[in-house]
């Protein structure tokens, strides 16, 4: 499944570094009205990618599409309709007929196991306008009956980031002011404690900026890996969900 709600201390977002090379492939394929599958591990970046070009390619998303009552709750407020009072099968038919007339490309994201009725929906949209898929696995037995319809899908990959990558982030964020500057200096310790996955190298940032911390003493950078590992299991008053 595409989602994993994280909690982390409250903190400014981190820069949108990394991913330009994605991020402008897939205005390519959505110039071309192409249909996309957006593939990378938990926490890789495919929400944030999404989210960077939504304004800009005028994109309706779906933040969470494991069942109808979800997708219909992620796009009708876009689509400025509301499910009141209205039951789910009519929901689910206005909001195909919306998304037709709107000819907007449409991204369905957190997307895990689909069922039968799910996956027969995303392809009667697909059949009208422009879907993205975002999941971390294409193998059926992880994607479910969507599966079948994936053959008339591009794929984009968005992995891990390099060293070279992280080494950018760490030092936008510096630039930002949102962390301290001898962070760069430690962009090999981020960089090996992420495993190269943004979201957990934010949250290591995140963690880094509350200045609790010398990040130059050893002992320092273990208890900052323990507090991130301690917000993601206990969440705290003061503190928001992230999702991969």
């Amino acid at each position: 499944m595409e989602k994993t709600n994280l909690v982390i201390p409250t903190s400014p977002p981190c820069p949108f570094v990394g991913r330009e090379k994605e991020a402008a492939q897939l205005e390519g394929l959505h110039a071309q009205r192409k249909h996309l599958l957006i593939l990378g591990p938990a926490g890789a970046g495919k929400t944030a990618l999404v989210n960077h070009l939504k304004d800009r390619l005028g994109l309706v998303v779906c933040p969470r599409s494991d069942c109808f009552g979800e997708i219909c709750e992620g796009l009708e407020g876009q689509l400025g309709l509301s499910g009141e009072g209205r039951k789910l099968l009519q929901r689910k038919q206005r909001v195909r007929q919306a998304l037709a007339a709107c000819h907007r490309t449409v991204v369905f994201d957190g997307v895990g196991w689909t069922t039968p009725k799910v996956a027969s929906f995303i392809e009667s949209v697909s059949q009208r306008v422009p879907v993205w898929i975002c999941a971390r696995s294409e193998h059926p037995w992880d994607i479910g009956h969507i599966w079948p319809l994936l053959t008339r899908f591009s794929r984009v990959a968005v992995k891990p980031f390099s060293l070279a990558q992280t080494r950018a982030l760490v030092t936008a964020a510096v630039a930002a002011g949102l962390v301290a500057g001898g962070a760069v200096e430690l962009v090999a310790w981020f960089h090996r404690r992420s495993g190269g996955i943004p979201l957990v190298l934010s949250e290591l940032l995140a963690e880094a900026a509350t200045g609790k911390d010398d990040l130059g003493n050893a002992h320092a950078r273990w208890r900052l890996e323990m507090d991130r590992r301690i917000h993601q299991l206990f969440p705290m008053e003061g503190c928001h969900e992230r999702e991969s």
